[in-house]
């Protein structure tokens, strides 16, 4: 039988030059484009990322995702002495500390392990004197379940040795500047596990923030620890048979209320990126309401979907075949996001993490 276009995988497709490919951020955080996609009226317009405020349906409550990338990729060595490259996939925050011997802590964890020769199980990773860890059971795709052992502040161990986990399309080393500019500025502190930014985020700044706020619109913040996954590509050519990777999310009591006012009065709910239109969709679909949520979703948002919270969204440009572009599509239309793809490299946009933004509205 054939499959409908909507849902075969390569009705995902698009041509994208290399270079269009952003590489590094842009000069300032707020100096990148935007390309606005009204459903309504049909049109897409490119403007200026500072002219956001301009183009937001009126009195909308934004929702971002505040959580924080932690520096994730390590480098050890083997007994042997040979290299290991070691990526943690499991967020910090989930991790339980078991005590160990001789003052050590310790606990599972998955991560991505690579090396020239793959380490056998129960070989010990050195990373300082105070980090290690011990593969313990391989998986699919270099993914291994493991032992970390530690002495000291975990958290802190990482964002010592640890690199940013830039993703695997921009092609160079991670530097000092990523540090700040692969963060966004709302990030918070005590929600750091993401191993990818939810880069729709890194555009704001606090002054475009204030702005915000000063034209009557309302923030308010959720949380998804970003895993590896969101790099994962579709598979199956029949999309419907796609597995998504199961994140861990938090929507707070203060913004369950918040979106229940706007719903109340009318007001549209603008997401801020798709990890919080997946945060959303996610708890409505594992809660049966709009309320207070803790713990996992798998949602797998593709054409055919009704949303249940958002409105609209503010977004990246996402990678062919990807569960994003196919997200935003389940909102917008297939062709009618493919047609805005195309009008964005007409008109010279960057894109991936660190490129412009669009606004789904």
């Amino acid at each position: 039988m054939d499959i409908p276009a909507d849902f075969h995988l390569s009705s995902y497709d698009y041509p994208l030059p290399e270079d269009r490919i952003a590489q590094e951020p842009a000069d300032k955080r707020d100096g990148s484009k935007l390309l606005v996609l009204d459903r309504a009226s049909r049109t897409m317009e490119p403007v200026s990322f500072t002219d956001l405020p301009d183009y937001l349906p009126e009195n909308a409550l934004l929702v971002a995702n505040n959580s924080r990338v932690i520096p994730a990729r390590l480098f050890g060595h083997k007994p042997t002495g040979g290299q290991v490259e070691f990526l943690l996939l499991t967020p910090l925050p989930l991790l339980k500390a078991e005590p160990g011997p001789d003052g050590w802590q310790k606990t599972m964890a998955e991560g991505l392990l690579r090396a020239s020769k793959t380490p056998k199980a129960d070989t010990v990773v050195t990373f300082s004197d105070d980090l290690r860890l011990v593969p313990k059971q391989p998986g699919e795709f270099g993914r291994w379940q493991l032992e970390l052992q530690w002495r000291g502040d975990l958290k802190d161990l990482f964002e010592s040795l640890g690199h940013l986990p830039l993703p695997p399309y921009i092609k160079r080393p991670d530097t000092a500047e990523d540090r700040e500019r692969y963060q966004t500025t709302h990030s918070d502190t005590n929600k750091t596990g993401s191993v990818a930014a939810p880069t729709a985020g890194l555009h704001f700044t606090p002054a475009m923030r204030k702005k915000l706020l000063e034209r009557g619109f309302q923030w308010a913040e959720v949380t998804l620890y970003v895993g590896y996954g969101t790099f994962s590509p579709v598979r199956c050519p029949d999309i419907r048979d796609h597995r998504m990777h199961a994140e861990y999310i938090e929507v707070p009591e203060a913004t369950a209320e918040a979106i229940k006012r706007a719903k109340a009065e009318g007001r549209p709910v603008i997401a801020i990126g798709t990890t919080s239109a997946r945060t959303l969709e996610g708890m409505y679909r594992e809660a049966g309401e709009i309320k207070e949520f803790q713990g996992e979703t798998d949602i797998f948002i593709y054409p055919g979907y009704r949303f249940s919270v958002i409105d609209g969204i503010l977004t990246n440009f996402h990678l062919p075949e990807s569960s994003l572009i196919i997200m935003i599509s389940a909102l917008a239309g297939r062709s009618t996001i493919l047609s805005a793809y195309a009008k964005a490299l007409e008109n010279g946009f960057r894109f991936f993490s660190y490129g412009d933004a669009m606004l789904i509205k």
